[in-house]
């Protein structure tokens, strides 16, 4: 008897848009034994910088719903929800979610990013989005302050979130060699309504660089938050960073 489908190690606790469903099978696919995935949602109307600045209020309260079930990390999963308002906002919003959720780690999609870039020791990345220019821009602007260099930005133009988890993997692949560029240490796939599990070894052994995405970063902070130091082959250099 094994208690591992229970979250024995970890329950990684994620406030995901409602629309969404591309996070909850990466994850699993990739979890290791002992880890397990809850998800509550928050409403997302469309993809617009007018809806995305509802999200963080949305993820307060839906943090404090994920707590009653003891998760051991509680992430907001959306990427834009908090970079369109800058790294301020990103770390109030994880703060607040942490209050809500009577102390239990909180963190966003946003810093798990930024996680990410310092793991990987990479200051220029090339950066592919589903996104509309606007929130593209955004999301160049938000990694820049922090001190790096997009190389390259480029956004599929997308405004319906349904439509963005609808983006195939070969549609994602393709994004990325786009967007790569030869002055580029890496490449990032942001949105957590993008597929990109199924890709990112394919990517990297092909482009010869890290390949991240905004799932893969959140699934890798969540980790690493909650204790759990496992390196995970199969899904790029990241999962085992």
């Amino acid at each position: 008897m094994s208690d591992d489908w229970y979250g024995s190690r970890a329950k990684i606790g994620l406030v995901y848009i409602a629309s969404s469903w591309v996070a909850e099978p990466e994850f699993y696919k990739a979890a290791p034994p002992g880890v397990t995935i809850h998800t509550t949602r928050v409403f997302l109307k469309d993809v617009t910088v007018k809806s995305l600045r509802e999200v963080g209020r949305r993820a307060v309260e839906a943090a404090g719903l994920l707590a009653q079930a003891h998760m051991s990390v509680i992430i907001l999963a959306c990427t834009s929800g908090t970079f369109i308002r800058g790294i301020d906002y990103d770390r109030e919003i994880a703060v607040r979610m942490t209050k809500a959720a009577a102390g239990i780690p909180c963190s966003t999609t946003s810093a798990a990013v930024l996680q990410a870039i310092q793991a990987l020791g990479v200051r220029k990345i090339a950066v592919g989005t589903p996104y509309p220019d606007e929130i593209s821009r955004l999301a160049g602007q938000f990694i820049e302050s922090q001190g790096y260099v997009v190389t390259k930005l480029y956004g599929l133009g997308l405004t319906d979130d349904v439509a963005i988890n609808n983006v195939t993997l070969n549609e994602v692949y393709q994004l990325a060699r786009s967007v790569d560029s030869p002055d580029s240490e890496a490449v990032f796939l942001a949105c957590t309504g993008l597929r990109s599990f199924g890709v990112i070894e394919a990517l990297e052994k092909d482009l010869g660089k890290p390949v991240f995405s905004s799932n893969l970063a959140t699934f890798w902070h969540a980790l690493r938050l909650a204790g759990v130091g496992d390196k995970i082959a199969g899904f790029g250099r990241l999962l085992q960073a």
